[in-house]
C-alpha cells in the first residue's frame, strides 16, 4: 500500500474521530436515554464504532508494526461485536469506545 492510500486512510479516521466527537458532544444522558433519540445516537455510535474498525483493519501490517501499543485485536472484536451480535452490545462500553477508544486511536496515529 501506498503511502498516499495509508494517508487518505487515516485523514478517514479522523474524519471518524470527528463524528464520533459530534456525536459524543450531544452528551452521555441523551446517548443512553431509552427513546427514538436515544436509539438513534446509539446506531449512530455504532456505525462510528463499524466504520473506524474497518479503516484500521484495512491499515497495512507493516503501518501496524510501527504502532505496537494499538490494540489492533481489540478494535476488530469490537467490530465484529457490533456488526454482527448487535443483542449484546454494551452501551456503557459503546460509550467508552465512542469518547475514548477512538480519540485515542486517532491521537496515536498522529491526526
Amino acid at each position: 500500500m501506498t503511502e498516499d492510500r495509508i494517508r487518505r486512510r487515516l485523514d478517514d479516521l479522523a474524519r471518524i474521530g470527528s463524528e464520533a466527537a459530534y456525536l459524543t458532544a450531544k452528551g452521555r444522558d441523551a446517548y443512553l436515554a431509552d427513546t427514538m433519540d436515544g436509539a438513534m445516537l446509539r446506531n449512530a455510535g455504532e456505525r462510528i464504532l463499524i466504520k473506524a474498525a474497518t479503516v484500521a483493519e484495512k491499515l497495512p501490517d507493516d503501518f501496524k508494526a510501527r504502532h505496537p501499543d494499538v490494540d489492533w485485536t481489540g478494535i476488530a472484536r469490537m467490530r465484529n461485536l457490533v456488526a454482527h451480535h448487535y443483542d449484546k452490545v454494551n452501551n456503557d462500553l459503546m460509550w467508552q469506545a465512542l469518547t475514548a477508544r477512538i480519540p485515542n486511536l486517532v491521537k496515536d496515529l498522529g491526526q
